[in-house]
Parts: C-alpha cells; structure tokens; sequence
C-alpha cells in the first residue's frame, strides 16, 4: 500500500495536469468559436459559386471539352484507376492530444495511397508530416503553418500548385483528405475529387448543396472556355480553404472532448487517491493513539 507521501505526490502530480488540460480545454473552445465565425462569413459566397458552377456546367453547349472537365476517359478505357498520376492532399494538425482526429485522416490516405500508387503526396500539418515520414512515405511538399492559421492567401498557394501539375499534365486527378465537422459529437473524414470534375455527377460539388432544378435561359459571355478558367480556380481554392477551417475546427472540438475526458478522468482518479490518502493518514493517527494508550498503561502498571 502506498503511503501517505506518496499519495500526497500522486495528487498533486494530478493537479498540475489538470491544469494543463484546462487551460487547452480553454484554449481550444477559444480558437473554435473563432474558426466556425470565420467559416460562416466565408460560407455564403462559396455555396453560390457553387450553385453557379453547377448552373454553368448543365449549360454548357454539346460536345464542349475542357481540361478541368477531361475525365481521361481514354485511361478509364486503358488501365485501372490505380495508374492514375494522382495528387492527394492531407489535411492534419501541427499537434496531437486531440483524440483520433490526426488517426482517422491518416488512415483513410493510407487507404487512397494504396489505391493510387501513381502518386503525389501533399501534407498540411506537422502530425502528418512525421507519421509519413517514419512510415517511409515520399512527400512532395509540406505546406507550413496552414493547419493552425487557415487563410485565404495559404489555399491559393495550395490550389496554385494543384493547377500547375494539372494544367502540365502532370498528374491525371487531384484528391483532397480532410475532417468536416458533422455536430460538436460527430465528425467525419472526407475524400473528395477536386480535379477534373464531373459535369454529369457534380463531384464535390453535390456534398454541399444540392443540384439547382428548373428551366432557365442561360447565356455563356465571352465564352464558356473563358469562363470556365476563371471560375473552376475559384471554386478548388474556395473548396481548399472551407476545408481547411472545417479541419481546423474539427481538431479543436476533438481537442475540447479529449481534453474533457481527460479532466473527467484525472479529477475522478484525483477523487479515489484523496479518499486512500485520507483512510492512510487516519490509520496512522489511529496507530499513534493506540501506541501512546499503550504507554500510559504501561507506565500505570509499573
């Protein structure tokens, strides 16, 4: 049985973990609120590019092509999708102690590196960048700082690469791995095909918002290549950056929960060591009374 030093250790190690592990609670709770008010103002303009698009894409004139709709139809016919040259972006954060938010991500790009060994691997966030790199995983590029501080201008830099290589034909498609934020008790890890896109099904365009119905007259100025080329970029960078913020928001709610549970688990640990403490320290009172009862009779006797 552990004595009462040891005890008195114990619980005050748990103590200063439990400061710990509020203090990110806090931290996290913070950073949350910030991420989904900057999600939602940026929410409103992405989801009517997208309505847009998919107005644009159920107009366009018959037998039109265009690289960012070039299903490579011809490789579909040719060779299994696994010899698709394929560009797989990996969202996960700079840090852990966020339960199995980092995991879930990291397994499901296992699953599409397997899928697609003709590939390209791109990190966003430091716990990627070290399980890739101990798993002997090659990376192309590790996108710095854009886990903890989601902007605009990093999803550029982002959709700037994706659309050279795709623009050079150097990759065939372009797959982005990230968590989305179903309720503040569930969250989800997506696989979505940014590049090319799919004008009949949608792609990722159909994970937002539904398709827009109904009969309209719709002209394409100047031409629908010109207007294609500017809005699909938009659209990718926009889609990267709600990515992003939605990841970022999943890692502090994954973050808050762990943390929570953790702080449940220390002050009931906490609770169960003060109770032997304080059982230890009056059997040991206990003992000095019975031990001095028993001098004093002693004495009596002689």
């Amino acid at each position: 049985m552990a004595t009462t030093r040891e005890l008195r250790d114990r619980i005050s190690s748990i103590d200063n973990t439990l400061k710990i592990t509020n203090a990110m609670y806090l931290i996290s709770s913070t950073k949350l609120r910030k991420a989904k008010i900057e999600l939602q103002q940026t929410e409103p303009y992405f989801y009517t590019l997208q309505t847009m698009i998919q107005r644009i894409l159920r107009h366009l004139p018959e037998g039109f092509t265009h690289p960012y709709l070039d299903l490579r139809e011809d490789l579909r016919e040719r060779f299994d999708p696994k010899h698709y040259r394929t560009a797989i972006i990996c969202v996960t954060a700079d840090k852990g102690l966020a339960g199995a938010y980092n995991h879930n991500v990291i397994k499901r790009t296992e699953e599409l590196l397997k899928e697609r060994p003709d590939h390209r691997l791109y990190i966003v966030g430091e716990m990627g960048r070290v399980y890739f790199r101990q798993a002997g995983v090659d990376i192309e590029e590790h996108f710095h700082y854009t886990a903890q501080n989601p902007t605009l201008h990093r999803a550029r830099v982002i959709t700037g690469r994706m659309l050279d290589l795709f623009q050079q034909d150097r990759i065939d498609s372009v797959y982005i791995v990230y968590t989305r934020m179903k309720n503040s008790l569930e969250m989800i890890t997506e696989t979505e095909q940014l590049l090319p896109i799919d004008k009949i099904n949608g792609g990722a365009l159909t994970t937002t918002i539904p398709m827009v119905a109904g009969m309209e007259e719709f002209r394409l100025r100047p031409t629908p290549k010109a207007i294609i080329d500017n809005v699909i970029p938009d659209y990718i960078n926009g889609f990267i950056y709600s990515a992003l913020v939605e990841s970022f928001c999943s890692e502090q709610n994954a973050r808050m929960t762990a943390m929570d549970a953790a702080n449940r688990s220390g002050n009931k640990l906490k609770q169960e060591l003060s109770i032997q403490y304080n059982r230890s320290r009056q059997a040991a009172i206990t003992q000095e009374i019975t031990e001095i009862a028993a001098g004093a009779r002693a004495q009596k006797m002689h």
